[in-house]
């Protein structure tokens, strides 16, 4: 259910699984995105390249959520409803939130490069702020991992998502 409320700021949680694919060591990235304390939307995706490192999988997560958050942002702005502060992208990867902030390339970041530039660009345009989140916070984990029917549920109601088929 849309919750009607003021706060109509955009934000999102991504995640990542490294390598968790057994047939080709593939990773699985998914983030949701959220319009104040809605779900609008929510993706979960196999990446098409072997990341080399969690980090990777991570960070390549990052750059697809923010075009999310900026599509969402623009659909706003296009219905009149303006969006002054920085769109907020958790993310529990400490590494991928450190590349995000550091501008200096580094060899083992290399094969990231243009994802790092349209971050970098976007952090210093104040679009958006990437902030870390606690593994045990991160919404988006149920997009890229199985999880027990307790952690799964209490997800579901962080999430503020019910089964609109239930008894009431």
């Amino acid at each position: 259910m849309f919750r009607k409320g003021n706060n109509l700021n955009i934000s999102g949680y991504t995640d990542a699984d490294w390598a968790g694919s057994i047939e080709d060591r593939q990773s699985t990235s998914g983030y949701f995105t959220f319009v104040g304390e809605n779900v609008v939307t929510w993706l979960s995706k196999k990446l098409e390249v072997v990341a080399r490192s969690s980090a990777e999988a991570e960070y390549r997560g990052i750059a697809k959520e923010i075009c999310e958050l900026l599509w969402i942002r623009n659909l706003m702005q296009d219905l009149n409803i303006k969006q002054d502060n920085p769109m907020r992208l958790y993310c529990d990867n400490k590494v991928a939130c450190n590349i995000a902030h550091n501008p200096i390339q580094h060899d083992r970041t290399k094969h990231v490069e243009i994802d790092r530039h349209f971050i970098k660009e976007k952090l210093e345009a104040k679009l958006i702020e990437v902030p870390h989140v606690r593994s045990q916070d991160q919404l988006a984990d149920v997009l890229t991992k199985a999880k027990s029917s307790q952690v799964f549920h209490n997800c579901l109601e962080n999430l503020r998502m019910s089964d609109i088929y239930a008894p009431t």
